[in-house]
C-alpha cells in the first residue's frame, strides 16, 4: 500500500520492505537521509592498513626514564624482595643435618660461641661436632658433657675445639684458656691436646690451664695424668702439679704441699740451660730439700740429668725410696726403661702399665686398645 505524499509521518505504515531490503519504493526522506550519510556508508573490500606506522618521537620514548624516582623505585623493590625472601628462608623449619658423634654442651654463665651460633645460659643443651670449636668470653662459662666420658667445664676467655669422638678414643684441644675434667671413661682414651704437650687422662679429674703463649699447666685432684711430648714425659699424681714449655714439653712435676724453697728451685731448674751454674744450684736446693713424698720429683729428674748429676739424684732418691727387688744403681743410671718403670709403680703412685699401654697404641682409632686395664699385682712396697 503506497502512503500518499502528503500523509504526516506518524500515518506512515511500518510495512514498507524497503527499509529491510530495499525491495520496497523508497521514500523520500528516507533517501534524503541515506544521502546525507553516504559518506559514512560500509565499503565492500578489505581495510587497508599502512605498511608500518610512524615512530613515536624519541621524547615519548625516553618519557618514563625522565622521572628520576624510577630507578629508585626500582631499586627499593630489589632490596624489599631480597629481604623478603631472606626472612622466609630463615623462619623456614630447616631440618638440622647429621653431623655424627657429638657432645653436649650446656652454657653456664653468660653466652658462649660454636662457629656462628650464640648460646645463652638459658639456652637448651646443644652439640659441639668434630671440628668445631667452642668459645667462652670474659664473662662466660660452659660445660661438655659425655655420657661414656665424664664432664668437662670450660672456664672464661677459653678455647676448645673437639678433634675426635671415636669409640676408642676421644680428644679435644685446648687452644687458650681453662678447663676441669672429671673422666669416668676408662684410662687413656681421653686425651687433651696444647700447644707445649699431650695430656692423658688415667683416670682422674684435673685442671688444665694454657696461657696465650703456648704455655700450660696442670693440677691433678683425683688419679694421675700423663704429660707427653715428643717422648718427653711427665706423670701428675693427685695433689701434684707440672708446667709445661712450647718446644720444650713438660717440666718436672711436684706435690703443692713442697716448701717454697723446693718448689721454687723446681722452676729454676726447668727454665736454666744445662750446665748453667743456676741449673747446678737449683738441683743442689732440691736433692737437700726433698721428703720422702718428694720422691715423685726425683724420679722425673733421672731422665733429665746425667753423668755426676743422675748419680747424686739416685743416691738421694734411694735414701729415701730403697730400690724394688730387681733394680740397681747402674741399670738406673743407664736409664733402663724396666727398671725404671719398676722403681716408679714402688711409689704407688699409679701403675705405670696404663700409660706404656697408651704408648703402645699403634693409632686413635686403635680397635685392640682395651676397655679397661688388667689388673697387676702391685710390687711390694718398701718402707723409706
Amino acid at each position: 500500500m503506497k502512503t500518499p505524499p502528503n500523509d504526516k509521518p506518524e500515518n506512515i505504515p511500518m510495512t514498507n520492505d524497503y527499509l529491510w531490503d530495499r525491495s520496497g519504493a523508497p521514500d523520500p526522506e528516507i533517501q534524503r537521509l541515506e544521502s546525507l550519510l553516504a559518506e559514512f556508508r560500509h565499503a565492500e573490500c578489505p581495510l587497508d592498513f599502512p605498511g608500518r606506522f610512524p615512530a613515536a618521537p624519541a621524547k615519548s620514548r625516553s618519557l618514563l626514564l625522565n622521572f628520576p624516582w624510577v630507578p629508585r623505585l626500582a631499586a627499593a623493590a630489589i632490596v624489599l624482595f631480597t629481604l623478603a625472601v631472606g626472612v622466609f628462608f630463615s623462619l623456614r623449619p630447616a631440618s638440622s643435618p647429621d653431623l655424627g658423634p657429638a657432645w653436649d654442651v650446656a652454657t653456664l654463665q653468660g653466652t658462649t660461641q660454636i662457629g656462628s651460633q650464640i648460646l645463652a645460659a638459658n639456652h637448651a643443651t646443644t652439640k659441639l661436632h668434630v671440628g668445631q670449636t667452642l668459645v667462652t668470653n670474659a664473662n662466660s662459662r660452659a660445660s661438655l658433657f659425655h655420657l661414656d666420658l665424664g664432664e668437662i667445664k670450660i672456664d672464661p676467655n677459653s678455647r676448645v675445639r673437639l678433634l675426635e669422638t671415636g669409640q676408642h678414643r676421644k680428644r679435644l684441644q685446648l687452644q687458650v684458656g681453662t678447663i676441669h675434667a672429671a673422666i669416668w671413661a676408662p684410662a687413656g682414651q681421653f686425651v687433651v691436646d696444647t700447644p707445649s704437650a699431650v695430656a692423658v687422662d688415667l683416670g682422674c679429674a684435673y685442671t688444665l690451664q694454657v696461657a696465650p703463649d703456648g704455655s700450660g699447666t696442670i693440677r691433678t685432684t683425683l688419679g694421675w695424668v700423663g704429660f707427653h711430648l715428643n717422648g718427653r714425659d711427665s706423670f701428675i699424681p693427685a695433689g701434684a702439679i707440672c708446667s709445661t714449655r712450647p718446644t720444650v714439653g713438660p717440666g718436672t712435676p711436684y706435690f703443692e704441699d713442697a716448701s717454697p724453697t723446693f718448689r721454687e728451685a723446681i722452676a729454676q731448674f726447668d727454665s736454666s740451660p744445662q750446665d748453667l751454674p743456676a741449673r747446678k744450684a737449683a738441683l743442689a736446693t732440691i736433692l737437700s730439700q726433698a721428703r720422702v713424698r718428694d720422691a715423685l720429683s726425683l724420679w722425673h729428674l733421672l731422665s733429665r740429668t746425667d753423668g755426676p748429676e743422675r748419680a747424686q739424684v739416685f743416691d738421694r732418691f734411694a735414701a729415701l725410696v730403697p730400690p724394688p727387688r730387681g733394680v740397681i744403681r747402674e741399670g738406673i743410671l743407664r736409664l733402663d726403661p724396666h727398671m725404671l718403670d719398676r722403681y716408679w709403680n714402688a711409689l704407688n703412685l699409679g701403675d705405670i702399665y696404663i700409660w706404656r699401654y697408651w704408648e703402645q697404641s699403634s693409632s686413635p682409632h686403635d680397635s685392640s686398645f682395651p676397655q679397661s686395664i688388667p689388673n697387676k699385682q702391685p710390687l711390694p712396697k718398701q718402707a723409706p
